[in-house]
């Protein structure tokens, strides 16, 4: 053990100890599908993704006509844009609960922590991009003595 005379010799010793994380490996069912869930809001999304055509079902329908807003589509399909892997996986959903806009977040959530299941490369952008964090903002509760969550009763003074 070498006796150390400054902190740059510390810096580089300390530098020489340190391994590079392990590299993350790909997560992936005897199907050849990787899972992940998502949430945003109220939603929960349970997200299969395997190789493919591009054909994304929501609740065992088509995309289209389960999202039939063409800005809920684009939030789904955001991950996939930004991986470049448009029409190369099969997208399976299962979502429940919340409203519209909360399912597609839920199911972009879950759908990009699949892509990194399948292939861990991918994290990078993806994480760049904040698809991999969870939205963490949910509606406020309603307060007693309140309209609604901030909103009082109008007030009179007669």
């Amino acid at each position: 053990m070498a006796v150390l005379q400054s902190l740059s010799d510390l810096g580089q010793q300390v530098s020489s100890v340190e391994d590079a994380p392990p590299p993350r490996e790909k997560k992936v069912d005897q199907f050849g599908r990787a899972y992940a869930t998502g949430k945003r809001k109220d939603a929960v999304a349970r997200v299969w993704i395997k190789p493919g055509s591009g054909e994304i079902t929501v609740n065992d329908r088509p995309v289209t006509q389960y999202f039939a807003r063409p800005v809920l589509r684009m939030i789904i399909q955001q991950p996939l844009q930004v991986a470049n892997r448009m029409g190369q996986y099969d997208v399976i959903v299962t979502v429940a609960g919340g409203g519209l806009s909360g399912q597609a977040g839920a199911v972009r959530h879950g759908l990009s922590r699949a892509l990194t299941h399948f292939e861990p490369e991918l994290r990078p952008p993806l994480k760049r991009e904040g698809f991999l964090t969870r939205d963490s903002r949910v509606v406020e509760r309603k307060k007693y003595g309140r309209k609604k969550a901030r909103r009082s009763f109008q007030f009179s003074k007669r």
